[in-house]
């Protein structure tokens, strides 16, 4: 569904990103994993067009897609629930959802009723101001606007960070559930070996802007973690 062929990008002289490649299977939830630094947040960003690669390709669905702008990508099927949420604060939960028809290509401006089945808490609260939610609220409702435009690729960063742990498996099970009923494929960067361990199907590591590991969620052992992720 998703490929990334030998990506390079830099901010200025610093190298961030270094020949990464990464296949992501259509229907299978995909986990990227490092320390803090190490570019995950950048590859998401040339992923969905917000930052330009200085080599290498995107391909999405069989289709190169590396100079198609991040509006494009985002009605090609590509969403993006950012680091931090980045919620509009002073706007209702509903005018947030809102948003996110904007991917759409289909011309649909009313919000799809799954996204309350999955998130109920979001129809509850529609009137309130998205600042005046929980961390964990705001991360559904993060989720949810990415959700309306109907993507095929759904890309997470780090969505479990500052959030309890009843959420945390609550989102774990909404991505299964988009996986196995919409066939959905997911690009999760994570840290929380735990969750990947439950909720991923495949597991790259990246260290200084290389992939260092790879393979199925069950060989992520004790000593690639000790190895790649202890501080």
């Amino acid at each position: 569904m998703l490929s990334l062929s030998h990506i390079s990008f830099s901010y200025g002289l610093v190298q961030i990103l270094d020949d990464v490649s990464i296949e992501v299977p259509k229907a299978k939830v995909v986990c990227v994993m490092g320390r803090n630094g190490v570019g995950k947040t950048t590859l998401m960003r040339n992923i969905v067009g917000l930052e330009k690669a200085s080599k290498g390709s995107v391909t999405l669905d069989g289709r190169d897609i590396s100079k198609v702008p991040a509006r494009r990508r985002a009605q090609s099927g590509l969403a993006l629930v950012p680091q931090g949420r980045m919620i509009f604060p002073r706007l209702t939960v509903k005018e947030n959802l809102e948003v996110g028809l904007s991917a759409r290509t289909d011309g649909r401006r009313t919000i799809p009723e799954e996204i309350y089945e999955l998130f109920p808490v979001l129809k509850e609260m529609g009137a309130r101001q998205g600042g005046n939610l929980s961390g964990g609220q705001q991360q559904q409702l993060a989720i949810g606007r990415a959700l309306v435009g109907e993507p095929r690729v759904l890309l997470l960063d780090e969505p479990t960070e500052g959030i309890q742990p009843n959420i945390i498996q609550a989102i774990g099970q909404v991505l299964r559930r988009l996986v196995k009923e919409k066939e959905m494929t997911v690009v999760l960067v994570e840290q929380y070996v735990d969750f990947i361990k439950e909720f991923g199907d495949h597991f790259y590591i990246m260290n200084r802007g290389r992939v260092v590991a790879n393979g199925d969620t069950p060989q992520l052992s004790e000593a690639i973690v000790r190895q790649h992720l202890s501080v």
